[in-house]
Order: C-alpha cells, then structure tokens, then sequence
C-alpha cells in the first residue's frame, strides 16, 4: 500500500479553523472545490498533513483517518478485506469529481476511515 495516511477533522467554520492550524505554522496545499470558498482543505507542515472538511458533521464523524491505497482496483480489494473480518461498510467505492475513488469503513472503535487512491 501507499505509505500515506492523513487525519481528517470536520469542523463549523473552515475559515476559522484554517486560521487555527496557520498559526500552528501550517500551509494550506489544497483546496477542493478548487475556485471559491472551499469545503475541504489540506494542510502540511513538514512531513505532516491535515485535512479540514466543512459541515456540521455527525459527532461520530468530527474525526476520520484517510488511507490511500496503491491504485483504484486496491480501494474496492481493501474495503473488502476489511469487511470480510467485519468492519462495517460506511459508503461503497465511488468515484469522486476531484479524482479519486473513495470507499469509507470504521476502525473498531467507531472512527471513520476513507480509503481512497487516485483514478
């Protein structure tokens, strides 16, 4: 598998928490959608990243784990696997507008892990 895995938070105000993780000393890199006010951003700060989703989000699902796989055939194999020895599946792979295939399941303790590689 790709050795890439960020933490992704959901969160009210996305300008806010922006502003929050800047002065942590942390540099936007990508925005989605790409023109406008975005819903999702990346942000580094070295070899570290966090994703910042907007919305109001399920208190389940304030906090989720993205994984990225080797190539788009891995996202629909891994979901599987991990079903087989019964993680639940959250959302079937889909391809997404911004270029990847995305599958969601949960780690043991409830928390929300994205699959995901580039199409």
């Amino acid at each position: 598998m790709t050795e890439r895995a960020f933490p992704i938070i959901t969160v009210g105000d996305l300008p806010a928490a922006r502003a929050f993780y800047e002065r942590l000393g942390f540099s936007q890199t990508y925005q989605f959608p790409p023109d406008g006010e975005p819903g999702f951003v990346t942000m580094e700060r070295g070899t570290s990243s966090i994703g910042i989703g907007a919305g109001a989000g399920d208190e389940a699902d304030r906090f989720g784990v993205w994984v990225y796989v080797d190539d788009v055939d891995d996202v629909d194999e891994t979901l599987a696997a991990v079903h087989a020895s019964g993680a639940p599946v959250v959302a079937e792979p889909e391809d997404q507008p911004w270029g990847e295939r995305v599958a969601q399941t949960r780690d043991p303790a409830g928390n929300l892990v994205y699959l995901g590689a580039a199409v």
